[in-house]
């Protein structure tokens, strides 16, 4: 494949936000994930310090909680102050001890280095209990909040600048489940009395690309909105835990931009799209594994969520799939401006926690790649020759799909950096460039992750699926960098 690259065509800026995180009271993300007091590599808040040193290496710019469906039946103030009350988490069936709430999860985030993003309750909550939380967060001393919050430990508030109104909504399983038309009176209230508790916080709230569900929600309550979250996870798993194969992922890219492009010609078609952007929340390849959900016994609907964190299960394929979504939202970056990798320990997640250390899955690796190598402002590039493969789905129907996912960027040196994704499971493609607008390089540097076959993985003792170190090359007019099969690739031209 031929990339034409011309530094001077520029898409825009990225919002590094394209990098965030998520954590769920699900399973074992917070309770022996994030949030593991007695554990020796715990500190004295409980907080994991190796989970934190790991997030801190991706740069984790916003991490999303407490949910997640978990948020449309939490009331936040069961987890704040010295008493803590225990309550039935009505979406994933145990009992919450609520050890682990507001203070808490600021406190992580500060420890982390990002921004916190707070979803709340409109499932079985109320307007006024949202607009309850943003005045505990975010006002001085005006009123019993503020004074509860100080009275907590925290003079200061937390000033948390992103919230989301809702989760899921839209889905009939959902606490709190509304129609379109109940959607947007709520979402009109609630975000109302937010922006009067703090006029200066980014209101978000649950979309789905669906035509009716977003013009109530929009005509309701866009002028206030500062994002329109989607969600999106491609290989179910809810109920089976019957995985897709390397090729099924791989057709799955075909549908990466789907719910962004409609929600995109709605926006233009609204004149929204200068004010409301895209926070693609909670994303990933595969859905977390959580059937027997109405079980009467505890112990056969809790002990198959066992089942999400096989780490085996995370190959290549996680990691080339995550690389083409995130491709995806820099080819979108002046519309996609958030989203958050769901979750990030445990599960799905990219870090995984054991008592002895954790494990940093495929998907860890791409993030690193990205965020510490990729440039900040996006070219609009063209590509000649793209292969097409035949991918075959998870239904057994063949699907034609681009063999190459490419992005190319420019970073604060004015270097242009190229993110190169090979979905190719068997096959090496080579990838040419013809340069427009600027000096043609003279020597270039590429990381590789691939592992040794599609299947590749990490766990404890076991690194089959981690980058390479650089390998610097001259580049002349000729070159025609390979890029090896199943493989994520950052090629870094230099000048001098």
């Amino acid at each position: 494949m031929k990339l034409h690259i011309d530094s001077r065509r520029r898409l825009g800026r990225r919002n590094p936000l394209i990098y965030g995180h998520f954590i769920e009271h699900f399973h074992r993300q917070i309770y022996g994930g994030v949030f593991d007091p007695g554990n020796p590599l715990a500190g004295k808040d409980g907080f994991r310090g190796d989970v934190i040193k790991a997030l801190r290496r991706i740069k984790a710019p916003i991490l999303r909680w407490p949910g997640g469906c978990f948020a449309s039946a939490y009331h936040w103030m069961n987890g704040v102050g010295p008493q803590r009350v225990p309550a039935f988490d009505k979406a994933w069936r145990v009992e919450e001890p609520n050890t682990f709430g507001t203070g808490e999860y600021i406190a992580f985030c500060r420890q982390v280095g990002c921004e916190p993003y707070i979803c709340a309750n409109a499932g079985s909550g109320s307007a006024e209990e949202m607009s309850d939380w943003v005045e505990y967060c975010n006002l001085e001393t005006q009123g019993p909040f503020a004074k509860r919050r100080a009275a907590h430990g925290s003079a200061e508030p937390y000033r948390v600048r992103y919230w989301s109104i809702g989760n899921e909504n839209y889905l009939g399983g959902e606490i709190g489940a509304k129609s379109p038309e109940e959607w947007g009176r709520l979402v009109a209230e609630a975000s109302k009395m937010m922006k009067r508790a703090d006029p200066s916080i980014e209101l978000s709230a649950a979309a789905v690309g669906d035509l009716e569900w977003n013009i109530n929600l929009l005509r309701s309550a866009g002028e206030r909105l500062s994002w329109l979250s989607l969600h999106q996870y491609w290989d179910g798993l809810w109920q089976k835990n019957d995985y897709a194969d390397y090729e099924a992922c791989m057709a799955y890219t075909n549908t990466l931009g789907t719910q962004v492009k409609k929600v995109r010609g709605l926006l233009t078609a609204m004149g929204l799209e200068k004010q409301i952007r895209i926070a693609f929340d909670e994303w990933n390849l595969r859905g977390w594994h959580h059937p027997s959900l109405q079980s009467v016994d505890p112990a056969e609907y809790l002990k198959t969520r066992d089942l999400n964190d096989e780490n085996r299960r995370y190959t290549m394929a996680d990691a080339v799939f995550a690389g083409c979504f995130l491709n995806m939202c820099l080819r979108n970056c002046d519309l996609v401006g958030m989203a958050n990798f769901a979750p990030s320990v445990n599960t799905r997640g990219c870090i995984f926690t054991h008592p002895e250390g954790i494990v940093l899955r495929s998907t860890y690796h791409v993030f690193d790649l990205y965020v510490n190598e990729l440039g900040e402002t996006v070219l609009d590039t063209y590509a000649e020759e793209q292969p097409r493969l035949r991918f075959r789905g998870k239904e057994g129907k063949a699907v034609e799909a681009a063999g190459l996912d490419v992005i190319a960027t420019v970073d604060m040196k004015e270097e242009v950096v190229v993110a190169a994704v090979n979905k190719d499971p068997r096959n090496m493609h080579k990838l040419e460039f013809e340069w427009f607008g600027a000096s043609m390089p003279w020597r270039y540097t590429i990381r590789t992750l691939m592992g040794k076959d599609t299947e590749s993985y990490n766990d404890i003792d076991h690194n089959d699926a981690v980058p390479g170190a650089p390998i610097v090359s001259n580049y002349s007019p000729v070159t025609a960098i390979v890029l090896p099969p199943h493989s994520v690739n950052i090629i870094r031209f230099m000048n001098q």
